[in-house]
């Protein structure tokens, strides 16, 4: 900072010029260097997961010597000179959007800088429906690949779903968030609404009623999906009772960790409660349920299954049925309490804007694929 205000750049100049930068060095070093560059980082990485989880094909392989993309028939093996492309994440490709997230952190910072974000905490609270319409608009496109599993056509399409897969999704959601805040802004400016988080909390829940509702729709009119509402009402009341419990126990033991975001604590854990459940669910349990398996796509979450699968040798423990996704769960109850420590009243107080942001950002971290995998199992899809 103390760098800008010596060459009297804003910060909002330098972090656009950051990103014009950084677009123009991809592009020119794609450009370059094709094969090294595009092919073998920026698709296999990025793209290529995307396209495969838009399609129905379990994987994609790229041929160095060809320099193209095979859709495999006799399943995903590759030779010494391809590489298989899969969906889900990998640790360079998790790495890559923790960057990018952070950098774009920074940038919607800079840009709510110059709105009047009061109240803070109803502005928190508005925020809610946009992070669970994120996950379910992210099954809203399960939905078009159980489509096409079933011989059917989806109502999207890749390319054009592909704005419903991560990355893209992030840019889509925070477009139509965007959007609904400016709208909202300009209805209170013009005095027709008492207050601007109102109609924000309406429109999220406007466009979160929307995704749910074509879910139901195809549960209902369609073969390929079935809604479970058993394994809808578990997910719920079991998130809710674990992130009651230690929101709690919290209070009693470390209450200086619920001094400073008060009920919005709540919020932070059951987001990451969810997420945990649903993993939980859906690893362990779904087969059970509906006879449908669910994998884990997370390089966190496959290496936490696999090392309790290796600690208490199977999915069992004492002669009786655990599955091994459950140290999921802790982790993700113990993981926010220890992120809302660092909230404390005087950073609260000190820099409301800032800290509210980022609460949100660790709200939508968990709520965002939490929600996805609680409607993918309730759905069956």
């Amino acid at each position: 900072m103390q760098l800008l205000e010596r060459y009297n750049v804003s910060p909002e100049l330098a972090w656009i010029a950051t990103f014009v930068a950084g677009v123009t060095a991809i592009v020119g070093a794609s450009l370059a260097f094709p094969q090294r560059v595009y092919d073998e980082i920026i698709w296999r990485y990025f793209l290529g997961p995307v396209r495969v989880d838009a399609t129905e094909v379990d994987c994609l392989i790229y041929d160095r010597n060809a320099a193209e993309v095979i859709e495999p028939t006799n399943g995903c093996v590759a030779d010494a000179n391809q590489f298989v492309v899969t969906d889900g994440y990998t640790v360079t490709s998790t790495l890559g959007y923790i960057l990018v997230l952070v950098f774009m952190l920074f940038g919607v910072y800079l840009l709510l800088n110059r709105f009047s974000l009061r109240p803070y905490r109803g502005f928190f609270y508005a925020l809610f429906p946009f992070m669970l319409f994120g996950g379910a608009l992210r099954t809203v496109e399960d939905a078009f690949i159980a489509a096409l599993s079933a011989g059917e056509i989806p109502a999207i399409e890749y390319p054009l779903s592909a704005l419903l897969i991560s990355p893209f999704i992030y840019f889509t959601v925070f477009a139509i968030a965007l959007a609904a805040f400016l709208v909202s802004k300009y209805l209170h400016a013009r005095g027709l609404t008492d207050t601007w988080t109102y109609p924000l909390a309406a429109m999220g829940t406007a466009v979160l009623a929307l995704s749910v509702g074509y879910l139901f729709f195809v549960s209902i009119a369609e073969d390929y999906a079935t809604l479970y509402p058993s394994m809808l009402a578990v997910i719920l009341v079991l998130s809710t009772v674990f992130t009651v419990g230690a929101y709690f126990v919290v209070d009693r033991v470390w209450p200086s960790v619920n001094a400073g975001t008060g009920l919005m604590g709540l919020v932070v854990i059951w987001a990451h409660a969810v997420d945990g459940v649903a993993n939980v669910l859906a690893n362990d349990w779904t087969h059970l349920w509906h006879g449908l398996n669910y994998g884990a796509k997370h390089p966190f979450n496959d290496t936490v299954m696999s090392v309790t699968s290796a600690l208490q040798g199977g999915q069992e423990l004492f002669g009786v049925y655990v599955g091994d996704a459950w140290p999921f769960l802790i982790v993700k109850i113990v993981a926010p309490v220890l992120i809302l420590a660092l909230f404390d009243e005087e950073f609260m107080e000190d820099s409301p804007r800032f800290a509210i942001l980022l609460l949100g950002a660790v709200v939508a971290v968990g709520l965002g694929p939490g929600t996805r995998d609680m409607l993918r199992v309730a759905f069956a899809i």
